[in-house]
């Protein structure tokens, strides 16, 4: 048996070792489900763990109060990956989108890391990332500087199939506000300028938009103002729009032409057009495939079939942190035939389908950290393809 492979059958040992121990943080953090941006008690709760495990803490990286970054230095120099902890939960919903076994389940990876001493070189790491189900925590991590020093990221999110094929698209959610002229609806009308028939206009001119778009493309929203009274022409009116697409190459042309609807519509009535950013723009996945097909290797070790089909599975904040290096975020099947965000789901989050996903997750993305760590050729190669990619962007 080779030394990766020693290595790595060690490293499964670990993780069965700590197994009870994970599944009773998951536990915690799922009856104990926090917002984003408050997740103090989650956020806590998983630094004692690393601190308990010989890990250094940093509190609060990337100017976020509820993110953290644990570190653990082998005794030889080497590369640095970090595991992605996610612990924020919906609102009214809890834990349905299983964020309670992607948070005990990378910080545990790391731990489990730590144990394996001088067998491995470099450094490990574990930042909290909070708020992804409400914002590109990820993103303003990085502009801040988190995830300096990090060579490779890698994480798995639970869900209804093991699968390592994810659509992750990328998104741009913008607020199209417009302002006319108030007036009597009834006595003196032709004196208003009309900022809800703008908002009208404009979701009139996206659908008839769609027919020229290609299949990928996603364009929803509402309007979160249309007037104060009936029988006032509306002064002001808005509309928050989300628009999404599989490259964000293509996105950034789709939201050009949404934007220039909403310059239509303003045109056409008269009213006063303002374009904002409602939400920070996500991007799609930089797939690697080095890093791709070590994962799968692992995973189908276990003796667990990948499935074969892409997924598509929405929108993160992942995408930006693959535009800023190499990750990976594959899901694993921690339930059964329902989609994340859904009562269904929530119902899983404490069963042994859910436990054994994520521990098959975590021995997953830690066999193929492990390689990172050791293999300087494959690490060359992640990176070689990952600036290729970038380039061509």
């Amino acid at each position: 048996m080779s030394e990766l492979n020693e290595i790595k059958e060690e490293f499964k040992i670990e993780i069965d070792k700590i197994s009870k121990r994970t599944i009773e943080m998951a536990n915690y953090l799922f009856d104990n489900p926090e917002l984003g941006l408050k997740e103090y008690k989650s956020k806590d709760y998983l630094i004692r763990e690393l601190l308990n495990n010989g890990f250094e803490v940093e509190e609060g990286v990337g100017g976020l109060d509820t993110s953290f970054r644990a570190e653990y230095s082998f005794k030889s120099p080497g590369p640095t990956i970090a595991f992605i902890a996610e612990y924020d939960a919906l609102n009214n919903l809890g834990h349905a989108c299983h964020h309670h076994l992607i948070g005990s389940g990378s910080v545990n990876t790391a731990i489990a890391l730590g144990k394996l001493g001088n067998r491995l070189c470099g450094k490990i790491v574990c930042v909290g990332t909070p708020a992804e189900e409400i914002m590109d925590a990820k993103g303003i991590m990085i502009k801040n500087g988190a995830f300096k020093g990090i060579d490779v990221s890698l994480m798995f999110h639970g869900g209804s199939r093991n699968n390592n094929k994810l659509i992750i698209l990328a998104v741009d959610v913008l607020e199209f506000s417009y302002k006319g002229k108030a007036a009597h609806a009834a006595a003196a009308p032709h004196e208003g300028i009309n900022a809800l028939d703008a908002v009208i206009l404009l979701f009139n001119s996206v659908n008839a938009l769609r027919q020229q778009l290609k299949e990928d493309v996603k364009i929803h929203g509402n309007v979160v103002k249309g007037g104060d009274a009936v029988n006032i022409i509306p002064e002001i009116a808005s509309a928050r729009i989300g628009i999404r697409a599989q490259k964000r190459q293509y996105l950034n042309e789709v939201v050009e032409k949404v934007k220039n609807c909403a310059k239509g519509a303003s045109l056409q009535t008269g009213a006063e057009l303002t374009i904002s950013v409602f939400e920070d723009p996500g991007s799609d996945l930089l797939k690697n495939s080095y890093l791709n097909k070590e994962y799968e290797e692992n995973f189908t070790s276990l003796g667990i079939k990948l499935d074969d089909d892409p997924f598509l599975l929405g929108s993160t904040d992942i995408g930006n942190l693959s535009y800023y290096m190499p990750a990976i975020h594959p899901m694993v099947k921690t339930a059964e035939n329902c989609a994340l965000h859904t009562v269904e789901c929530l119902n899983y989050g404490k069963t042994g389908l859910a436990y054994n996903g994520m521990l098959a997750g975590m021995k997953s993305i830690g066999m193929t950290g492990i390689k990172v760590l050791i293999d300087s050729e494959f690490l060359k190669n992640i990176k070689k393809e990952f600036t290729e990619q970038k380039t061509c962007k």
